[in-house]
């Protein structure tokens, strides 16, 4: 399992930013897809995921209406869209398959979001 993220960046608050995330060395389209988030000293926390046929996502409370999750299984791509950031947004973004760090994640993108 081979994930890269990509899309992070310093924004300020309310601004957007466009999270991407390259899948390979498995059938992306089999398999459900996550986006988590980590802070210093913290767990990782899990954001959104989005089913393997990409009709169906979920959101954790703290981003839903804020933010978008979304998958081309054509190009084996995850995308995360990040509209309203808040400095509590702020954190290295992991893209995982699966729900958790456990089947495989990719090293991270950082996002700050910061005036």
């Amino acid at each position: 399992v081979q994930l890269v993220e990509s899309g992070g960046g310093l924004v300020q608050p309310g601004g957007s930013l466009r999270l991407s995330c390259a899948a390979s060395g498995f059938t992306f389209p089999r398999y459900y897809m996550s986006w988590l988030r980590q802070v210093p000293g913290k767990e990782p926390e899990w954001v959104s995921g989005v089913y393997s046929h990409g009709r169906l996502a979920e959101y954790a409370d703290s981003v839903r209406g804020r933010f978008t999750i979304s998958r081309d299984n054509a190009k084996n791509m995850t995308y995360l869209q990040m509209n309203n950031l808040k400095p509590e947004d702020t954190a290295l973004y992991i893209c995982v398959r699966g729900a958790s760090e456990v089947e495989g994640r990719g090293p991270g993108t950082q996002v700050t979001v910061s005036s």
